[in-house]
C-alpha cells in the first residue's frame, strides 16, 4: 500500500486534491478526515499540515508527498527526500523585501536582521551567496510588521502578487531568491510499488490540462503543410474522407495556440475545424 501525504489546508490542498481526482484516485470529502484509503489504486492518502509533508517523507514514514518548493527546501530533508516532478500550479517567487527605497541588493544586508518564517531556506540561500553576517530572525506567520516594530531590518518571504508587501509599504529587492510551484517529493532510497502509476497518472493530467485535440478536414495536396503546423506529439493522425480529394486530421495541440491555429488552417482551406479538450492521457 503507497502512503501518500497531501496538504490539509491553504492554497495548495484543493488544488492538489484536485488534480489526483482527475487522475483517478478517490479523495476526501470532509475536511476533518485525516486519512482517506483507496483500496482499489492501492493508496492510502494523509492529510497533513504543508509544511509537514517534507518532514514525514523525509523521515522514511510516508512514500510520496506534495507540497511547495519552497516549503521543501525550508525543512532542509535533502538525505531522505528528493523532489521528483513539478506540478504546475501554487506558483510563487520567495523575495527579499524591506520598506521602500532602502535597500537595493542583497550585500546590503551584510550586518542586518532579516525575519522569516522560512529560516531554514533563507540561512542556505545566504550561506550559498556567502552572505555571512546576516543575523537570520524567525517568526511564525506574517512578518509585513517585522521593520516596522523594531524586530528586523528587512524581511524574506513568499510573494504571489506583492500587494500585501505595498499595503504595508515595502518593496521587494534584488532577485528572487527562489522559485517555487507545488512538487511531488518522494522518499531517498527505493521506491516502493505503485510510485511509477501515480507518476504517469498524474504527468496525464498536467498533459491533458496543457493540451486539447484538433480535428480538422483539408484538401489531400495541402497535408504537408498541415503537418507543419499540427505536428502533433509524433505526428498527426491523417485518415481518408469518402471525397477522395479530402482527408480528415487529427492532432494535439497546446491550449494556447488554439485560436492562432485554427485561423492559419481555416485560411489555407481547412474546414470542419473541431477542438475538444482531453480528460486524461499517457504519453
Amino acid at each position: 500500500m503507497l502512503r501518500v501525504a497531501v496538504p490539509n489546508k491553504g492554497a495548495l490542498s484543493e488544488a492538489s486534491m484536485a488534480m489526483l481526482t482527475e487522475a483517478g484516485y478517490v479523495q476526501r470529502r470532509d475536511r476533518r478526515e485525516l486519512v482517506m484509503l483507496d483500496e482499489a489504486n492501492g493508496v492510502e492518502f494523509f492529510y497533513l499540515r504543508p509544511r509537514d509533508v517534507a518532514v514525514y517523507v523525509g523521515s522514511g514514514t510516508l512514500d510520496l508527498g506534495i507540497t511547495g518548493r519552497d516549503l521543501f527546501q525550508d525543512a532542509r530533508v535533502d538525505h531522505g527526500a528528493e523532489e521528483v516532478m513539478g506540478l504546475g500550479f501554487g506558483g510563487a517567487t520567495f523575495r527579499l523585501a524591506a520598506p521602500a527605497g532602502r535597500f537595493s541588493a542583497a550585500e546590503q544586508l551584510v550586518g542586518r536582521r532579516v525575519a522569516t518564517s522560512y529560516d531554514g531556506l533563507l540561512t542556505r540561500w545566504l550561506e550559498d551567496q556567502r552572505l555571512d553576517d546576516v543575523e537570520v530572525v524567525h517568526l511564525d506567520g506574517a512578518v509585513e510588521s517585522a521593520v516596522r516594530l523594531g524586530v528586523a531590518d528587512a524581511i524574506a518571504d513568499v510573494v504571489e502578487t506583492g500587494n500585501t508587501l505595498k499595503a504595508a509599504g515595502m518593496e521587494t529587492f534584488g532577485e528572487p531568491i527562489m522559485r517555487s510551484e507545488a512538487i511531488i517529493i518522494s522518499r531517498r532510497g527505493e521506491r516502493p510499488e505503485g510510485i511509477s502509476r501515480i507518476m504517469r497518472r498524474l504527468e496525464g493530467v498536467l498533459v491533458a490540462r496543457q493540451y486539447l485535440m484538433l480535428d480538422y478536414d483539408i484538401p489531400k495536396h495541402l497535408i504537408d503543410q498541415v503537418s507543419e503546423l499540427t505536428p502533433g506529439l509524433e505526428s498527426p493522425t491523417i485518415s481518408p474522407l469518402a471525397d477522395e480529394g479530402w482527408v480528415a486530421v487529427r492532432s494535439m495541440i497546446r491550449a494556447e495556440d488554439t485560436n492562432r491555429l485554427m485561423d492559419d488552417l481555416y485560411e489555407l482551406g481547412a474546414r470542419a475545424i473541431l477542438v475538444s479538450s482531453i480528460h486524461a492521457c499517457r504519453i
